[in-house]
C-alpha cells in the first residue's frame, strides 16, 4: 500500500498477531486473542506516524510485533526492502541495529542493577560496535544529546525522575544509530509539563538524524503536534490512515469522529457548539470479536452489510484510506 513517491522505509502487508488461549491438564488451545487482525500501511524515511486507539485496541502489540519481538501470526514486514518476517539468528540481529523502541514506561525499561553506563552502553556491547574507552566515550555523547549530565553515568535508574528516565531511555535507543524507532507511548507515563520536553527532544533528534518514528500514543492532541500522518486503530484493525490536517479536519471513519470530537479545545464558544458522538456499549472481546466491520457494535450508522462482510481498507481520495462500507 504505497501512498507516495517518497521512499517507503516500512511496508506492513496484512499483519496479525494472535495470542493462543490454552487450558486444562494437557493445555489444549481453545481460542486466541486477536490483537492485530490483518493491518496493513507504510511509513515513509524521515516521518511520524502517530498511531492512535483505546487501550488494548492492539497500538503496543502493532510495534513490537513490526520489530519481531513477538513472531506475526501472518503477514509481512518488508523494512529496507527486507522481510523481517523471513529472518532468523544472526540475520535478524544485524537488521535489529537499524530498529530500536522507546518503552512506555520509564520506571519498568530500566534494570534497577544496572549503571546508566551499562544500560545506555550494553547494545553498543552486544553489537561489537564498541570497547572499553570507546564505550564510555560514546555513552557520554549519547548523555548530551538528550540533554543529561555525563557525570550522571555511574548512577542508577532510582536517582533519577520520570523523564529523566525517559531520557536515559532515549539515549539507549540511539546507542546504534538506527534508522526506525517505534516510540510506545513514550509519555504517557509523565507529568505534563515534562511530556512537551521529551516530545520537543524526540523531534530535534528526528531533524538532527533523520529519524523515522512510529509514534504510538492516546493522546490525540500530542499526535497532531508531532505526526505527518495519524492512523486510527480499533479492537486490532486500522480503520482510517490520513494525513494529519485531513484527518483531524475531515474525518472519515464513526469511530475516528467519536475521538476527535473528545477532544477538549480550549475555545468555550467553539466548544459548546459542536456534537459530540457519544459511543454506547463496551468495546467487544478480542478473543471473539464481531463479524463483519470490528465497530458495527458500537456505531451510530451501521447497517446489515456491516455484519456481513469486513469492509476494505481502500484508498477514497489521496492518501486518505477508510475501513467503513458507509463512506463512499
Amino acid at each position: 500500500m504505497t501512498t507516495s513517491n517518497e521512499e517507503t522505509i516500512l511496508q506492513v502487508e496484512d499483519l496479525k498477531m494472535h495470542f493462543p488461549i490454552y487450558r486444562g491438564v494437557f493445555q489444549r488451545q481453545v481460542g486466541a486473542v486477536h490483537a492485530v487482525d490483518g493491518i496493513s500501511f507504510d511509513v515513509r524515511r524521515g516521518e511520524t506516524l502517530g498511531l492512535v486507539g483505546e487501550s488494548g485496541c492492539g497500538k503496543s502489540t502493532t510495534g513490537r510485533t513490526i520489530l519481531q519481538l513477538y513472531k506475526p501470526t501472518a503477514g509481512q514486514v518488508h523494512f529496507n526492502g527486507v522481510d523481517l518476517v523471513s529472518l532468523k539468528g544472526e540475520e535478524l540481529r544485524m537488521m535489529r541495529r537499524k530498529m530500536q523502541m522507546i518503552f512506555q514506561d520509564p520506571y519498568a525499561s530500566l534494570n534497577p542493577r544496572m549503571t546508566v553506563a551499562d544500560t545506555v552502553g550494553e547494545p553498543l556491547m552486544v553489537h561489537n560496535v564498541a570497547t572499553g574507552k570507546e564505550i564510555q566515550e560514546r555513552v557520554q555523547q549519547l548523555l548530551e544529546l538528550v540533554g543529561l549530565n555525563p557525570a550522571f553515568a555511574s548512577r542508577y535508574p532510582h536517582e533519577f525522575s520520570g523523564g529523566q528516565r525517559q531520557r536515559i531511555g532515549v539515549a539507549r535507543a540511539l546507542a546504534l544509530q538506527p534508522s526506525f524507532i517505534v516510540c510506545d507511548e513514550p509519555i504517557s507515563a509523565l507529568d505534563v509539563s515534562i511530556q512537551a520536553q521529551v516530545v520537543n527532544l524526540l523531534e530535534e533528534l528526528q531533524e538532527q538524524f533523520n529519524l523515522t518514528y512510529l509514534f504510538i500514543a492516546h493522546d490525540l492532541s500530542m499526535v497532531r503536534h508531532i505526526s505527518k500522518r495519524v492512523a486510527v486503530m480499533y479492537l486490532g484493525v486500522i480503520m482510517e490512515l490520513a494525513d494529519r490536517d485531513d484527518l483531524y479536519l475531515h474525518p472519515l471513519h464513526p469511530y475516528t469522529q467519536a475521538l476527535l470530537s473528545a477532544v477538549p479545545i480550549p475555545d468555550p464558544v467553539a466548544d459548546a457548539r459542536r456534537t459530540r458522538t457519544i459511543l454506547e456499549g463496551d468495546v467487544p472481546s478480542p478473543v471473539n470479536p464481531p463479524s463483519g466491520c470490528r465497530f458495527r457494535t458500537r456505531c451510530p450508522i451501521a447497517e446489515k452489510i456491516c455484519a456481513e462482510s469486513r469492509p476494505d481498507f481502500r484508498e477514497v481520495s489521496s492518501g486518505h484510506f477508510v475501513a467503513c462500507h458507509m463512506v463512499k
